[in-house]
Order: C-alpha cells, then sequence, then structure tokens
C-alpha cells in the first residue's frame, strides 16, 4: 500500500454539503481511489447562513456549529474510505478546508468553521485546516487555492487552458502555455441562483437550468447586475457571500418582476460576468474546463459555450478529473505540500508576498 495516501473534504460556499476523497499521490498524477457526498441538514445550512452576518451570540453559536461539522466531517472521510476499501490507519493526513462564514482578506482575516481536532479523534488521522489565513497573513487573498492544483494535473504545452469552477462562487485558473500560471474569483457561480430558487421554489438549485431557461432576460436588471464594483476589479481578487446575496440582490428588484424572469436574467448574469473575466483578464482560450456544481446546469453551460466561442467549453470529466470531487481532491493535495513542508500557494494568484507553507497540522 503506498504511503502517499491521504483524504481531502471540501464544504463550499454554495452550502449543499461535504465532498470527501481518499487519494494516492505516489506518482504524478493522483488517483481517486474513493469519493463520498454527504448532504447537509436543512437546519445546519440555515444555522451556517445565519452566520454569514452579525447577530447575537456568534462566538456560542460558531463554535457548537464546528463541533457539529466535525462530525459531519468524520462520517463523510469514513464514507469516502469505505468506497476505497481503505483502513483510516493507512491515510497519512486529511485536508479539511473547513465552511467559510466570512472572508475578508484585506481586514486580514478569513474564517472557516472547523474543529480539527475533533475531527483527529474521530478518525485517528492528523488534520491539516485552516490553509487561507498563512497566505491573507502574508498579504494575499487567501483565495483561489486551487490553481495550483490545477496547475499540476491540468496544465498542457500547446493548449491555451482555463479551468472553471462554479460553486457558490465562480473562479477560474489561467493556464496559457510558456506563461505563468494565474486564477482569481470571477463574482457568482451558484449563489444567487440557488437562493433565488430556494426562495422561490423551495428547492436547493435549479435543476439542470431548467426554470431559468423557461423565462426571459430582464434587461435592465441584467445592467444593474453588472454594475458590480467586483467584476471591474483587476487580479488578484477573491469575494464571497459578502458581495453576492437576496439583500444586495433585493433593492435591484421593483416588485413586478416574474420570480422565472429573475432567475433567467441571474443565470445570465453568471455567464456574463464569468465569460467576460476570462476574455479580459486571460484571452481567448482555446478549451475551458468547467468543475463545481454549475457543470450540471445545462443551460449555464450552454450560455457560457455561446460567450466564450470558439472556446470548447466542457466538463473535466472529459479529462478524467471528476468535476464534482476536484476541489476536494485538491485540497488533499494541499494537505500533502504540508506535511511534506512544501508550499501550496502561488503568490502570482493570491497576491501574497511570496510562497508559503498552508495549514496547521493536528497530530491523530
Amino acid at each position: 500500500m503506498s504511503t502517499d495516501l491521504y483524504a481531502g473534504l471540501m464544504s463550499g460556499t454554495s452550502l449543499d454539503g461535504v465532498d470527501a476523497v481518499v487519494a494516492d499521490f505516489s506518482a504524478h498524477e493522483p488517483r481517486l481511489l474513493g469519493s463520498f457526498f454527504l448532504p447537509y441538514p436543512d437546519a445546519l445550512r440555515q444555522q451556517l447562513l445565519a452566520l454569514n452576518d452579525a447577530g447575537h451570540d456568534e462566538l456560542r453559536r460558531a463554535a457548537e456549529l464546528s463541533v457539529e461539522l466535525a462530525t459531519l466531517y468524520s462520517e463523510a472521510v469514513r464514507g469516502a474510505l469505505h468506497a476505497a476499501g481503505i483502513p483510516a490507519g493507512d491515510v497519512r493526513a486529511i485536508g479539511c478546508h473547513g465552511q467559510t462564514v466570512r472572508h475578508q482578506p484585506a481586514a486580514g482575516y478569513s474564517l472557516q468553521l472547523n474543529n480539527p481536532a475533533l475531527l483527529a479523534e474521530l478518525t485517528g488521522i492528523a488534520v491539516v485546516a485552516d490553509f487561507r489565513n498563512r497566505d491573507v497573513a502574508a498579504g494575499g487573498q487567501g483565495a483561489p487555492l486551487v490553481p495550483a492544483f490545477h496547475e499540476h494535473i491540468l496544465r498542457a504545452a500547446d493548449r491555451h487552458r482555463v479551468v472553471l469552477n462554479i460553486g457558490g462562487i465562480a473562479n477560474v485558473t489561467d493556464l496559457a502555455p510558456g506563461k505563468p500560471t494565474r486564477g482569481f474569483d470571477t463574482g457568482p457561480g451558484n449563489i444567487l441562483m440557488n437562493a433565488w430558487t430556494a426562495k422561490h421554489l423551495g428547492t436547493p438549485h435549479d435543476d439542470g437550468g431548467k426554470w431559468a431557461a423557461s423565462g426571459w432576460v430582464l434587461m435592465a436588471l441584467r445592467a444593474k447586475l453588472l454594475a458590480h464594483p467586483f467584476l471591474a476589479q483587476p487580479a488578484p481578487k477573491s469575494c464571497g457571500r459578502e458581495e453576492f446575496h437576496l439583500g444586495w440582490l433585493a433593492p435591484l428588484l421593483d416588485g413586478s418582476e416574474a420570480p422565472a424572469d429573475v432567475q433567467t436574467t441571474l443565470l445570465e448574469f453568471t455567464a456574463e460576468s464569468i465569460a467576460s473575466a476570462i476574455l479580459r483578464e486571460c484571452g481567448q482560450p482555446q478549451e475551458v474546463l468547467v468543475c463545481g456544481g454549475g457543470v450540471h446546469n445545462g443551460f449555464l453551460m450552454a450560455r457560457l459555450q455561446t460567450f466564450l466561442s470558439p472556446a470548447r467549453v466542457v466538463s473535466t470529466e472529459s479529462f478524467g478529473v471528476s468535476p464534482d470531487f476536484l476541489e476536494a481532491l485538491a485540497f488533499a493535495w494541499l494537505a500533502q505540500r504540508a506535511v511534506e513542508g512544501r508550499p501550496g500557494n502561488l503568490p502570482e494568484v493570491t497576491g501574497a508576498r511570496g510562497a508559503r507553507v498552508l495549514g496547521a497540522i493536528y497530530p491523530a
């Protein structure tokens, strides 16, 4: 059995649940051995959403949610281990991103709820956590961190590729031949569409983009959305729920809009903001490799293809990388980097003063 087995956990801004993987990093190309998805209970999702805003008794609520998250994370790890047929004792470490509730790099911090000590106790496996704040301490954005992994597994010497992750927030990695890797957040991914769907349909997301496909783009609303100042900022940059949420959307509506038309406009805004950022910052790529939950939104993928043509917009599945578990795989890889004392950030992506070893290690 390889001594380079690592687990990775990712729970993103979309708040849908926990992605868990077990992977073998003994060769240059990582090998995914097992994966598991554990959805968040509705009550937990609502409590996490509430912590994105100031409220009563936040410290206690955050601490208690961190304990609950560690328990869920341990269940997800066990699911991935079972899928891989591997005992916990064979895994060197778990890379656990934690659940972001505040991301304020300009103020010197990025806050992910987590209880890595408890996770190590529950699983019997060492845990690497708190990946973002070392980069923030060095003057960086602390995000995105996955471009280093994208560079490792998806760069091609003869193809200009952009890797597009559409989670709650969308981020891109620019892999242009002969040039340094770049990456940045483009703005909303699924975050606004999911919130609007939850409010009006009572479901966590618009399945395949079918609801959005039933409406019409409201051009006046589209213009207001595209005027958000974050979209015009140059890279490096990152964002979160602080910038894009229903509270920001509400004043832009007059109340006469059909909900389906708003959903259509939110999808158009998402696709257009992503495509505009790619073309402005990266130039015209030949291939756009998409991962994250947004890859399952067929209408969104079709709009991206229209905006980014002649680039080929395809799932990372076409290149042998699961679009649903790529980020969890990236944090398993970042855990390996931390355990081996190797840097995990790309300063040209985050804006940090230099390469840094990311994460704090909690022994088993």
